[in-house]
């Protein structure tokens, strides 16, 4: 009878290794009967497959190492880049700190009204920016002309979306009505007024323009009128000629 010695042959730095993390359980062997070849596999135990061997049994596992937990990220890269920021809303009552300057007026003629003709007044006002602090934030805001009250100082007002002109700029004569102008009932001494109505918006710093809810109406500013009367003759010479004569 002839003995048979099967050989053992380990892959360089695995038999060390099966050694040490237990043969039965990280190894795995296979044979043709005359050598044993013998593999350490990367699976955990119960895993079927190894990097070198083709058998090994074990459990159902996939052969596929867990991943690690994700670990709660606490740095600036993780945090947000950016944060929103809602801004308010703005009405007429919020702006009291800023005021409208006043607006100009004037009459035609200069000063002076006929009783029973039309005396025009003409204000004048214009887009306004003004800065200053609103609501914590440091903002500009901007006044808009949109509509113009004449008080005539006899009872009487008016309100419209044009402080008037000139007759000389409307191309018209003079004691032509325009859409500014007023007729006086009786002789006396009137002061008219007037007030813009104003709409507002504001800037918080981004460049969008917001509007702001109401409007905001200016002080009065004021112009003296002496209204006279009037009276017509037919005479012989004119008041350059007879400086005396009547009505002069």
């Amino acid at each position: 009878m002839s003995l048979v010695v099967a050989s053992l042959t380990l892959a360089a730095g695995v038999a060390s290794g099966c050694n040490e993390l237990g043969w039965l359980d990280y190894c795995s062997a296979t044979t043709d009967g005359n050598q044993v070849d013998v593999g350490a596999g990367t699976t955990t135990p119960g895993n079927s497959g190894s990097s070198n061997g083709q058998g090994g049994s074990g459990g159902g596992g996939s052969g596929t190492t867990p991943p690690a937990a994700e670990e709660e990220c606490d740095s600036e890269l993780c945090r947000p880049l950016y944060s929103v920021v809602t801004l308010p809303d703005v009405t007429a009552e919020d702006l009291r700190s800023f005021i409208p300057a006043l607006p100009t007026v004037t009459g035609e003629p200069l000063g002076l009204g006929v009783v029973g003709m039309p005396t025009n007044l003409v204000a004048g006002s214009s887009v306004q920016l003004q800065s200053g602090p609103l609501l914590g934030y440091d903002v500009v805001v901007r006044f808009t002309p949109t509509g113009f009250r004449f008080d005539h100082g006899d009872g009487t007002s008016r309100t419209t979306t044009t402080g008037g002109s000139s007759w000389a700029r409307l191309g018209v004569p003079d004691y032509t009505a325009t859409p500014t102008s007023h007729v006086y009932g009786a002789p006396g001494s009137y002061r008219a007024g007037v007030r813009v109505v104003y709409t507002a918006a504001v800037n918080f710093g981004t460049g969008t323009w917001r509007p702001v809810t109401g409007a905001v109406t200016s002080a009065a500013a004021f112009y003296d009128v002496r209204v006279v009367e009037v009276r017509t003759g037919l005479v012989q010479r004119t008041c350059a000629e007879d400086p005396s004569g009547p009505g002069c």
